[in-house]
């Protein structure tokens, strides 16, 4: 009895802690519709910043928490809701969780770049000196006891800001009908302001009392609160009473698996996962949800063609053997995961961009395939890559049937929770055996080697080659992804995309459809894990953890997740662009780490993706042949002349990267010549009377026949 009031007592404080960071998460979430992925990395800044104030320049106690509670925190919630989440009007759930993740991300890298993760952070709790307070056959700690404490306190404050305040009851008019609470002299934006504020305060009050109980560490500190993020999704993201009510179910839960857990080699990661495990099971226990229907968006993703799809192909394979012949051998091992990863990230085209459906477990997918090629791949055995292909692809399809439940951000913390749980838990189980039919060893508690592949006689055993294998095999799935895009299968994501209520009334299978490209895409990016794998010669669980795989979701979705060039430009930019970055400026190499995430910030403004503004700047080559011709003429004569050696690769590069921007003008200039003497259609009617064949050409423009544009004929 003794045992479990001790492990109830630590189970209510820390129950505590998640009752205060998820009661600032929902408030935002239902005065402003966004899920706020970064409130423990809120909590986590919050937690730093105070240690430096109160433990490093010795700041009284009182006057830190007050700095940071009152003053930092609501300004930073403010700089956030003016600065980043009011330009995500009209974008998709997937845009919105990739600005809160990016912000993760940036504010993860920012921690990092103030505080050298390498120095440890003693973190006092409150009145540590103090006598711990006698309950019984047991004690409490004073901080245990302010804790419970101020969750009570916040729980009352927001009952009275809610319900007896003016910003209150605007709050709670704006969550059920934004519009006509505008209507009626409310206003959202100072609301959502108000709520980014108070959410953010009881973030960082929740990270402060949580640091001196754990690492004080930015990545774990902010995943740590994953069990807030359960205790939100407890109320539905609505209600606060259900809120605490799963708080203290998942800190009790979390108190007794510490205490009454049996001491085994197989149960260590259990705990570790169990935040994670907690929030999967309250996800599926969630009463279904209506059916999404249509959603307006900002975003568009034009039908790639035949020959635009055979024409990236090509260059994404003459890329891959430039590569692989000019660059010397230290910076092919250096770039040489832009294909690989490049994979994984294609694999969320169709998954992310066709259908709708968020997965941030594509990377734990891609470490499946990777072990599968370690255990399986002796020798460079290329069947092993069928194997890898077709076990995750079923893992995915199992992963997508209690998954079929949920969509928009619940199936993104489903998937979040199950990579949390492959890499705290079951990549670091020792050998075990399967009904005493085979054993199985993945990571084997460390690293695993994998051979390099063997193919047709030939191992790909060097870097060079590695990258020519796998810039061929990105491009094979890129034409894969757009006939998918093309056809019957794609129409069906599209059509689940725009309004799974429609898809349903009219007949479509849900379940297949939703099953079918989940198996697709984890098999797609089983396949990048299994040859990044075989790239890298030895794996282990770090490899692939949920923190790495998010920078590879958010710049896929910067770059355009409808296209297969998003996932290219996402690849490029964190394995290609950072590490060259790092090589030229030094000095800053540091501060690297928060570029993915500000480039995830900046979403919000281009929704489309920077493929998309790439596309339409390169779009007058395509449209004129002679420079077409032309500029693939002088790219391959530049090709030749280096590897004659006559000039180096800084000069070529440079060459390369000029001659596409030469021919942009030189096609302008020449279809600019030609139109000369042409009056624009914008212009007919201005600059020049408007007739009847100006019509006709409008018409024609548009698309419009004349039964769309006056009706049919009346008899």
């Amino acid at each position: 009895m003794d045992k479990f009031l001790t492990f109830t007592i630590v189970g209510l404080a820390t129950s505590a802690i998640y009752a205060v960071i998820a009661s600032g998460l929902v408030l935002t979430y239902t005065t402003t519709g966004i899920f706020n992925f970064a409130q423990g990395a809120i909590g986590m800044l919050a937690a730093f910043t105070y240690w430096q104030l109160r433990f490093s320049w010795g700041w009284p106690t009182p006057v830190a928490l007050i700095v940071v509670l009152f003053v930092l925190a609501p300004l930073f919630g403010i700089l956030i809701d003016r600065v980043i989440m009011r330009g995500l009007q009209d974008t998709s759930e997937t845009t919105k969780l990739v600005v809160s993740i990016s912000l993760l991300i940036g504010m993860i890298g920012l921690a990092q770049i103030i505080w050298d993760p390498n120095v440890s952070r003693p973190y006092a709790t409150f009145f540590a000196t103090s006598k711990p307070l006698a309950i019984g056959p047991t004690t409490i700690t004073w901080h245990q006891l302010i804790t419970i404490a101020v969750a009570i306190a916040v729980a009352i404050g927001l009952r009275f800001l809610l319900y007896a305040t003016r910003i209150g009851i605007a709050m709670r008019a704006a969550v059920d009908d934004r519009p006509l609470a505008t209507l009626n002299g409310a206003r959202p934006h100072r609301v959502s302001m108000f709520a980014w504020a108070i959410g953010s305060s009881l973030a960082a009050l929740g990270g402060i009392l949580i640091a001196p109980l754990v690492p004080l560490e930015a990545g774990t500190l902010s995943l740590l609160i994953i069990s807030a993020y359960a205790a939100a999704i407890f109320g539905r993201l609505r209600s606060f009473p259900l809120v605490f009510v799963g708080a203290i179910v998942v800190g009790c839960t979390e108190g007794y698996l510490s205490g009454y857990l049996p001491q085994n080699q197989y149960l260590p990661g259990l705990r570790l996962a169990s935040p994670a495990i907690l929030l999967f099971i309250v996800l599926l226990l969630l009463p279904n949800p209506r059916l999404r229907g249509r959603t307006r968006s900002r975003e568009f993703f034009p039908m790639p063609s035949r020959r635009g799809a055979l024409g990236f192909a090509a260059g994404v394979t003459a890329a891959g053997v430039v590569l692989a012949t000019t660059m010397s051998q230290p910076d092919l091992v250096t770039y040489g995961r832009v294909f690989s990863v490049g994979i994984i990230a294609l694999s969320l085209v169709p998954l992310v961009g066709f259908a709708g459906q968020v997965s941030l477990c594509q990377l734990s997918f891609a470490g499946i395939g990777a072990i599968v090629m370690a255990h399986l791949g002796h020798n460079g055995n290329p069947i092993a890559l069928v194997w890898a292909v077709l076990i995750t692809a079923a893992i995915g399809a199992v992963i997508a049937l209690p998954a079929l439940r949920l969509s928009g951000i619940y199936l993104a913390l489903g998937t979040a929770a199950f990579a949390i749980a492959l890499d705290r838990w079951i990549f670091t189980l020792p050998k075990f055996s399967v009904f005493g039919l085979f054993n199985i060893d993945l990571f084997q508690q460390g690293s695993v080697s994998v051979d390099p592949l063997r193919l047709f006689g030939f191992t790909f055993d060097t870097p060079g080659s590695q990258m020519v294998l796998l810039s061929s095999v990105f491009a094979l799935l890129s034409l894969l992804v757009v006939a998918i895009r093309r056809g019957r299968f794609g129409r069906r994501l599209l059509a689940m995309k725009d309004s799974e209520a429609a898809c349903a009334t009219l007949g479509l299978n849900l379940l297949g459809t939703k099953v079918t490209v989940f198996a697709l895409s984890a098999g797609m990016a089983g396949l990048g894990g299994a040859l990044l794998g075989s790239q890298l010669s030895s794996v282990s669980p770090q490899n692939f953890d949920l923190v790495t795989g998010l920078p590879i979701f958010a710049l896929a979705v910067v770059g355009g997740i409808g296209a297969a060039g998003g996932a290219l430009f996402g690849a490029v930019s964190l394995a290609g662009l950072l590490p060259l970055l790092a090589a030229l400026l030094p000095s800053v190499s540091q501060y690297l780490v928060i570029l993915p995430g500000l480039a995830g910030i900046g979403l919000g403004r281009n929704p489309n993706g920077a493929v998309h503004d790439l596309r339409e700047g390169f779009m007058p080559i395509a449209k004129s042949r002679i420079v077409l011709v032309a500029t693939v003429v002088v790219l391959a004569g530049l090709y030749a002349i280096r590897m004659l050696d006559a000039i180096d690769n800084w000069t070529y590069a440079l060459l390369t990267m000029t001659t596409p921007l030469v021919a942009v003008v030189a096609a302008t200039l020449l279809r600019r010549e030609r139109a000369d003497g042409v009056v624009p259609l914008e212009w007919r009617g201005v600059t020049e009377p408007w007739t009847d064949d100006d019509v006709r050409d409008l018409d024609r423009v548009l698309g419009l026949t004349e039964v769309e544009l006056h009706g049919a004929a009346r008899g």
